[in-house]
């Protein structure tokens, strides 16, 4: 197995948040959050706790296994409970390039920070920073690699359409990125649109692992699965119970030793043997404990931010 996969990149920036909570701005059309504690200072300390030792733990792991980790602070004074979910502010792509996004919940916007995109700066190759931001202000949104699952070697943006993922942004986001847009409408076990593509879908080098059944459309999920195909993975379909334990919401990452895949012990917890033997071909599983964090809607791969760009040294 190579070691190397323009799919799967070696380091990540996460945030390690220290006053998390599940946030009452997102609630409204994410069906995988739950509710935030009300009023309960003892309950939420505890809720706070719990999160930021998960991405600790999280973070070690990843170590562990040869990925490098960027790990970012959050404290809380700007009150940004989703901040552990950085994937959806800013990107990373090679030949230099980082984007950043237009946030659909007031509170998420202040997620973005300059020293994330100062580090990305000076310890690697930034040729551009291209800043979608502003189209927050026309009611325009579109989350990151939330809204969009990237494949970077066909260069298709798999997006299930929602309020943050608007067709302009995603056309503006394509031209300038060099990606096929393609699109598609979802539903949810509650007849609701998916809110982030990334919690049904996950693009690794040798295999997607995707809810088919998601999509509304049959002849729209058959062209998904076709050029999935084409690409010459191995499409492992996702039954609606695992995308709602988070089976989708996984990342590969290049490790020390080869490919790993990383999501939630849940999500693992609910794969098939067959699943599982099919995803250990190419890339070693790599279970972490985020139960609290999962509160919020997201599970592992909302908490890494890929790094595709060329180290400086």
């Amino acid at each position: 197995m190579s070691l190397l996969s323009i799919q799967a990149p070696s380091a990540v920036v996460m945030i390690r948040p220290h006053r998390f909570h599940p946030n009452p701005e997102t609630a409204a059309d994410n069906a995988f959050q739950c509710t935030a504690t009300p009023g309960d200072a003892p309950a939420s300390d505890a809720i706070a706790e719990a999160a930021r030792d998960e991405v600790t733990e999280a973070a070690q792991r990843l170590r562990d296994a040869g990925v490098q980790v960027h790990l970012f602070d959050d404290f809380g004074e700007r009150s940004t409970p989703d901040s552990v979910f950085p994937n959806n502010w800013f990107s990373t792509h090679p030949g230099g390039h980082v984007a950043l996004y237009p946030m659909y919940s007031g509170n998420r916007r202040r997620e973005r920070r300059t020293d994330v995109i100062e580090m990305l700066k000076s310890e690697y190759r930034v040729q551009d920073v291209i800043d979608f931001s502003g189209l927050e202000y026309d009611d325009v949104f579109l989350e990151g690699t939330g809204a969009m699952v990237l494949d970077h070697v066909a260069r298709v943006a798999y997006t299930a359409r929602s309020r943050r993922a608007d067709p302009v942004a995603l056309e503006r986001f394509c031209t300038h990125f060099n990606f096929e847009p393609m699109c598609f409408d979802t539903a949810g076990s509650d007849g609701q649109p998916i809110y982030h593509t990334n919690v049904m879908m996950s693009v690794a080098t040798e295999f997607v692992l995707i809810g088919l059944d998601m999509i509304r459309d049959a002849a729209r999920r058959e062209e998904v699965h076709r050029r999935l195909a084409q690409t010459g993975r191995i499409v492992i379909a996702l039954e609606n119970a695992q995308i709602e334990h988070f089976a989708g919401n996984a990342i590969e990452l290049s490790g020390r030793e080869g490919r790993v895949l990383a999501l939630s012990q849940r999500a693992v917890d609910c794969l098939s043997v067959g699943q599982r033997r099919v995803i250990e071909r190419s890339a070693q599983l790599l279970p972490l404990d985020v139960a609290t964090i999962e509160m919020a809607g997201g599970s592992v791969r909302c908490m890494l931010a890929g790094v595709h760009l060329a180290k400086r040294n």
